[in-house]
This record gives C-alpha cells, sequence and structure tokens, in this order.
C-alpha cells in the first residue's frame, strides 16, 4: 500500500547538513496498525512526515498504490493528502474558532463535498469517538483527550486509506492516552483502516500489529506483535 524505498532526509541548518534519515526502506500493508518507536533524535517524526507527504525526500522514492508520489508537485502532493490520508498530530491542531463539528468536516468542505454529507459524517464520526453530546463545543470547552478524539474524527472525514499520528497520547494523562489509543486501535480494527503512529511510550506497543524501532536515523528493528 505505501512503500519507501532508500529513502533519506538530510536537513540544512545555516551551512551544515543535518542528516536525520539514512538510507530507510519499509514497506505498509492495507489494514496495518504500525507503531514508530525510538529515542528522541533518531528520526521517528521525519520518517512520518515524509510517509505522510508533508516532507519530501532528500533522496530515494516514496510509492503509494506503486505510484511514486514523493517527488509530485505541491498541488498533486496536496490532494492526495485530503483525499487519502488523515493526520492526527499531538498538539491537536483544532481551529480555536470552529466548534467540534465544524472541525472535524473542514477537510471534507475543502474538497467540496455536499454540505449534507460532510456535516451528517462528521455527526456520525464524532458518535463513533464518543463525542456526540459535545459537538457544538469549542476546543477550549474540551479536555485535551477529547480534543484529541475530535482530530481523530477530523482525520477519518474523508474516508481515507491511511492516517499518520504523531505521538498522538504525548500531551495527555495517562487515561485520555488510553482512551485515544483504544480510539485508533478500534478504527483500525472496525473501519480496516491503516494506522501508523508515533510513540514514546512502551505502553503502546500492545495496539500495533508491528513495531519498528529507529536508531540516529536507522531502522534497527521491525518485529510483529
Amino acid at each position: 500500500m505505501l512503500k519507501i524505498d532508500n529513502v533519506s532526509k538530510i536537513y540544512r541548518l545555516g551551512d551544515v547538513d543535518v542528516p536525520a534519515l539514512h538510507n530507510v526502506s519499509l514497506t505498509i500493508d492495507e489494514g496495518e496498525m504500525l507503531c514508530i518507536m525510538g529515542r528522541s533524535g533518531s528520526g521517528k517524526s521525519t520518517l512520518l512526515r515524509l510517509l505522510g507527504l508533508i516532507d519530501t525526500p532528500s533522496k530515494g522514492k516514496v510509492y503509494l498504490s506503486d505510484k511514486d508520489v514523493g517527488k509530485l508537485r505541491e498541488k498533486e502532493r496536496s490532494r492526495i493528502r485530503l483525499e487519502t490520508m488523515g493526520y492526527v498530530f499531538q498538539e491537536y491542531a483544532l481551529l480555536s474558532e470552529l466548534t467540534a463539528q465544524e472541525n472535524v468536516y473542514l477537510p471534507a468542505k475543502m474538497l467540496g463535498r455536499w454540505p449534507k454529507e460532510y456535516r451528517e459524517r462528521a455527526i456520525t464520526l464524532l458518535d463513533a469517538v464518543g463525542l456526540l453530546d459535545r459537538m457544538k463545543h469549542l476546543p477550549r470547552q474540551l479536555s485535551g483527550g477529547q480534543q484529541q478524539r475530535v482530530a481523530i474524527a477530523r482525520a477519518m472525514v474523508n474516508k481515507p486509506q491511511i492516517i499518520f499520528a504523531d505521538e498522538p497520547t504525548a500531551n495527555l494523562d495517562s487515561k485520555s492516552g488510553k482512551n485515544v489509543m483504544e480510539t485508533l486501535y478500534w478504527l483500525n480494527k472496525n473501519f480496516k483502516t491503516t494506522i501508523v503512529f508515533v510513540s514514546h511510550d512502551e505502553a503502546d506497543k500492545k495496539y500495533a500489529s508491528r513495531v519498528i524501532r529507529l536508531l540516529d536515523g536507522r531502522i534497527i528493528r521491525s518485529k510483529a506483535v
């Protein structure tokens, strides 16, 4: 479904080249729930950004359904992201002036879908993540865990093939973090949505079907759970 082949990423900071990934190859199968782990600075978030077409590799190729998408123009990449991918970020990234329902359906609105369709889907998804009674609330009226579940519903609104989650529980207490991970797990099992998530918490391994570990920009282990 998603594949990177011999990918490297180097960031330029002033006159200094800072390597983040070194010749990484990885294949993600449809329906998989993949956990990316590693210490700070190992390249976890960089790998997720390349897989999610948010960033481009310095070297190597990125394939989605056998199509090389790594070096497409930004307009084309943006369309692929909206149509086939969903994102959940550590800081929630909700718009403060929009209600939970409005935040959820925003990506569908950007694709030009019918208002009745995307409003109803937002309601369905908020119900699925246990927040139907909060649909008219603004982000400041929600807890951190509730905001993250709104973000998960938003990631699902365009029926993506794959969801990327970058340390989705990092800013949450243990109970809220467990609720978020169980929500992602439920979506993977019931909607068959492929999920790739970055985590620093060893307890999150139990939700994954496979765990890969990074060290200094290289995959040092890939193991089914």
